[in-house]
């Protein structure tokens, strides 16, 4: 009997995620799930589940599927799935991290020129008239354009996309980089031409920031009350990475009060944005809908990758991302005891 794949998600299913499943010999059923109790329903037989971010996949969603051998991300975050609860089952959790380094780059990168050069606002006055009928408030906008030559770029977190932005950034000219990651020692940091320094160090000397960093316990609401009023007056903030990460509420309030100039973002706690949050009040704010990791190209990677992660897990091969390798450990030991979780999957 074939083993079962479930994709919990609506959008339809391409080549590139159907052609490893059945090139893999695999089942494969698509069910819309909106909530945990779904997701047990439609996974109660399943071997391999396909999820996006919603809804989540916690420890009482794994505890309820003893046949699930794989729980597949689509992109490189996975902090929507219970990665304890899957390591203590014996459930490997896959993700696709590097698909989509070039674009969050890119997008963070493009934010930040977009404030620093008042794209959107100059665009609005543009097609509102005034180049031709009202110049003088055109013109007025002039001196508050800004340069990144010359200025200090701060990056929080300096994993794969971090080390991208300080790539491009590096061309523009800013005076330093200055890079905060607990995990990475300056060695790395003198390839990027980056100063490694504490958080504090961080907030108070950059004139741009822009945070990488994944999500986790350590980083929930790192950028807080405390950490935009250390920041200057003048400083601009860049949030491609996750929801949160940022403390929503000191985010607005530090914009509304004028302790920080800007901020561009493309994640928020909640997704989607609700209607009435108070971010989209917010004037001098420029928000995404968590497009930056979005192309044509890194749709199909992705797609192709998060299918042949679960293509390979189910034939006994390694998967391209492994967010929980202590896991290996533990189906060594459902194997040894020839529990029923791993039935079926070449060792």
């Amino acid at each position: 009997m074939a083993l079962k794949v479930v994709v919990t998600f609506s959008r339809q299913l391409g080549e590139p995620i159907m052609s490893p499943l059945k090139k893999a010999g695999l089942e494969v059923v698509q069910k819309h799930c909106t909530t945990e109790e779904q997701v047990i329903e439609a996974g109660k037989e399943a071997d391999a589940l396909m999820i996006t971010s919603l809804p989540l996949t916690s420890r009482k969603v794994l505890q309820a599927l003893p046949k699930l051998k794989v729980v597949a991300r689509a992109g490189v975050g996975y902090d929507s799935v219970d990665v304890r609860a899957a390591t203590e089952l014996g459930i490997m959790v896959c993700n696709t991290p590097g698909v989509n380094t070039t674009e969050v780059a890119d997008h963070a990168m493009a934010l930040l020129l977009s404030i620093t050069r008042r794209i959107p606002e100059l665009n609005a006055e543009v097609k509102g008239g005034a180049w031709s009928d009202r110049f003088g408030d055109l013109d007025k906008i002039r001196g508050r354009l800004l340069r990144i030559a010359g200025n200090v770029v701060g990056i929080n977190g300096f994993g794969n996309i971090g080390r991208a932005f300080a790539t491009r950034v590096r061309g523009f000219g800013p005076s330093r980089i200055l890079v905060h990651d607990p995990y990475v020692f300056q060695t790395t940091g003198d390839l990027y031409g980056a100063q490694m320094v504490d958080f504090d160090t961080l907030l108070k000397e950059s004139d741009f920031i822009t945070t990488h960093t994944p999500y986790s316990s350590e980083t929930y609401h790192m950028f807080n009350d405390a950490a935009f009023a250390k920041m200057k007056p003048t400083a601009i903030f860049i949030n491609t990475s996750r929801g949160p990460v940022v403390d929503e509420a000191a985010l607005a309030s530090a914009l509304r009060s004028k302790k920080i100039a800007g901020a561009g973002i493309d994640v928020t706690e909640v997704e989607p944005l609700d209607a009435e949050s108070p971010l989209l009040k917010t004037e001098n704010l420029l928000i995404t809908p968590h497009f930056a990791g979005a192309s044509a190209v890194s749709t199909a990677a992705g797609a192709q990758r998060w299918a042949e992660n679960v293509a390979l897990v189910l034939t006994g091969k390694q998967p391209h991302g492994l967010a929980n390798p202590d896991v290996i450990k533990k189906i060594a030991v459902l194997r040894s005891q020839n529990s029923p979780r791993w039935a079926g999957v070449p060792a």
